[in-house]
C-alpha cells in the first residue's frame, strides 16, 4: 500500500529535504568534509529550523539501517532515495556519513557561517520560497503569451494571491536587495529562482526587483460607490 502523505512526512519528511538539497549537486561528502549541498542544508536549517536537524539525523540513520527491498519500492511503501550518482553499494555508507556530519554539527555547535549569496539551487529556493513562486509562476518563458507586459503579470499576481503571501514576497524582495550583490549576481539570482524572461527595459534585474517591491508594498487603492450624506 502506498505511503500516505502523513506517514511519508513522519518517516521521511526531513530526509526528503536533505535529498532535495542535492539536486544538481555532487554527493562528494567524505568523513572529513561535508559536500557543498550538505553545507547549504546545514546553513539554512540552522538559521531557520534548527530543531529539524535532529529529525534529519535520525531519519537518515534509520533509512540506512533498514534499506528497502525492490518489492517495497515498487509498491511505493518506502521512500526511494533519488539517484545522486553513487553506485548502489555506496549509498548506505553515504547516508551514514550525512547523519554523522549532522550529528557532529549539532553536538559541537558548528554552524556554517551565513553567506550573502546562496550556494546552491536548493538554497536559493529554501531562502526565498515566495520569490521562487512569483518568478517561476509569472515570469516563465510563457509569460509573453499570457500577459501583455511585466506590469500586467505583477498585477495578476497581486490580485490572485493572498495578501499575506504578497507581503511575504515584498519582504523577500527587500531581503534580496539588501544583500547588495553585483548586477551579474542579481541576474543569476532571478534565473535560479525561475525567471526565464529578461527584465523590462530600461531596468536592470535589481532595479526591476526594487520597482516590484515598491509596487507590491504600497497599499492598493480601492474605490467603491460614493455615499451621499443626508442632511
Amino acid at each position: 500500500m502506498p505511503l500516505s502523505p502523513l506517514e511519508h512526512d513522519r518517516r521521511y519528511g526531513e530526509l526528503d529535504q536533505v535529498m532535495r538539497a542535492y539536486a544538481g549537486q555532487s554527493a562528494d561528502d567524505t568523513a572529513d568534509k561535508p559536500s557543498q549541498a550538505l553545507t547549504a542544508y546545514l546553513r539554512h536549517t540552522w538559521h531557520s529550523r534548527p530543531w529539524a536537524l535532529a529529525v534529519a539525523e535520525r531519519q537518515l540513520r534509520e533509512y540506512a539501517d533498514n534499506p528497502p527491498g525492490r518489492l517495497r519500492l515498487r509498491l511505493r511503501e518506502f521512500y526511494p532515495i533519488p539517484d545522486v550518482g553513487l553506485p548502489g553499494g555506496e549509498t548506505q555508507q553515504w547516508l551514514y556519513c550525512l547523519a554523522d556530519h549532522i550529528k557532529h554539527s549539532v553536538e559541537e555547535g558548528e554552524v556554517p557561517p551565513p553567506m550573502a549569496t546562496p550556494a546552491t539551487h536548493w538554497e536559493w529556493h529554501a531562502r526565498f520560497p515566495e520569490l521562487g513562486q512569483f518568478l517561476g509562476g509569472w515570469f516563465s518563458q510563457d509569460m509573453p503569451d499570457e500577459f501583455d507586459d511585466h506590469d500586467t503579470a505583477v498585477d495578476d499576481y497581486r490580485t490572485t494571491t493572498d495578501p499575506h503571501l504578497v507581503a511575504r514576497l515584498v519582504g523577500e524582495l527587500r531581503e534580496l536587495l539588501a544583500l547588495d550583490l553585483d548586477e551579474a549576481d542579481y541576474a543569476l539570482a532571478v534565473a535560479e529562482l525561475g525567471m526565464e524572461v529578461d527584465s523590462p527595459a530600461p531596468y536592470s534585474p535589481s532595479g526591476w526587483l526594487a520597482l516590484v517591491a515598491d509596487r507590491l508594498g504600497s497599499p492598493r487603492a480601492e474605490y467603491g460607490p460614493r455615499e451621499t450624506a443626508e442632511t
